[in-house]
């Protein structure tokens, strides 16, 4: 894109808790970024986050926003089931869009947001913020330096506990399958399928199994699945969200050595291997979504040619999803 110093106005459609500390104040905070406006329908509540966020302008209706003269830009950040219906009406205005992760609930859903911005060429962003932080960045340095050799496979466990709004049964889009089909899977093992195709190329075939072990909520529960890259590296995936214990572990086997890192817990990135071994820990920045952010900012002011997490990004990981969940 050509290089520009014009301020972008950005739009908030779902101010809720996700925006609170992890993406909202980016948008402020981030230079030739402003946050101009957010919207919410329950008006007391969207009052209060303007005020304590400094935001100059508010609506209770979507459509004002996205066709607002002031908004450049919207950033949705309502629950999933969402996501399509507010995407295409941003499409339709021609303006850039971020949509919080996952994309949709399904992968035709994806596809369909993914088609209406990349036939108007505009610009379409989605949160997989992990692609842009410093402590997955040093994971793929590792990779790309070959400290491990030929990468043979990838595992992932991820499991916990329920937790007290699941066993009161209280209501919670992400164990609704009328909006998370897979429950905690499609919010959770999103972010770590996302990153493994972002560290190891794109995924050529995935098979699964899933159910319901505890039947506390009507979405899944327990996913397992496996899956092969492009480049014939193998990998396989447990996400279990009723054990005792909350595990979260990623290991990358190679020729010559191991990665291990946590997807969500603030642990140490690990590399063991024949020529190098180093455990390092990189702190996340305050407001996790910063640099996911600032690489939207130098995309769309020319200074970058590429981002690392796009509509077609996020398509490929509804894909895997979709088929370890066997729906397509």
């Amino acid at each position: 894109m050509e290089k520009t110093n014009k301020v972008i106005n950005w739009g908030i459609i779902g101010c809720g808790d996700v925006t609170e500390v992890k993406s909202g104040p980016p948008y402020s905070l981030v230079e030739n970024f402003k946050l101009k406006a957010v919207m919410r329908r329950d008006i007391t509540k969207l009052k209060d986050y303007a005020l304590r966020h400094n935001v100059d302008t508010y609506f209770t209706n979507a459509d004002e926003l996205i066709q607002s003269k002031d908004i450049d830009a919207v950033y949705i950040a309502t629950p999933p089931d969402t996501h399509k219906h507010y995407a295409l009406k941003v499409a339709e205005a021609g303006k850039p869009c971020c949509i919080e992760k996952p994309i949709t609930p399904t992968y035709n859903e994806a596809l369909e947001i993914h088609e209406a911005f990349n036939n108007k060429n505009i610009p379409l962003f989605v949160a997989y913020y992990r692609r842009s932080l410093p402590r997955f960045l040093k994971v793929k340095e590792w990779l790309d330096k070959n400290y491990i050799g030929d990468v043979r496979h990838i595992n992932s466990h991820l499991s916990k506990p329920p937790s007290e709004i699941d066993l009161s049964k209280t209501d919670n889009w992400r164990t609704d399958a009328n909006i998370a089909p897979a429950g905690y899977f499609d919010d959770l093992a999103s972010h770590g399928i996302d990153l493994f195709t972002y560290l190891l190329g794109n995924i050529k075939e995935a098979y699964g199994v899933n159910t319901n072990q505890q039947n506390l909520y009507t979405a899944k529960d327990a996913v397992t699945g496996c899956w092969i890259h492009k480049k014939g590296i193998t990998g396989s995936g447990t996400w279990n969200f009723g054990c005792n214990e909350h595990l979260d572990q990623v290991i990358i086997y190679g020729s010559k050595g191991t990665i291990e890192f946590s997807v969500f817990h603030d642990n140490a990135v690990i590399l063991k291997s024949d020529s190098k071994n180093e455990e390092l820990f990189i702190e996340h920045p305050k407001h996790i979504q910063i640099h996911h952010v600032e690489n939207m900012r130098d995309y769309l002011t020319g200074v970058k040619d590429s981002h690392p997490s796009t509509g077609l990004t996020a398509l490929h990981t509804s894909w895997v999803m979709d088929k370890i969940l066997g729906t397509i």
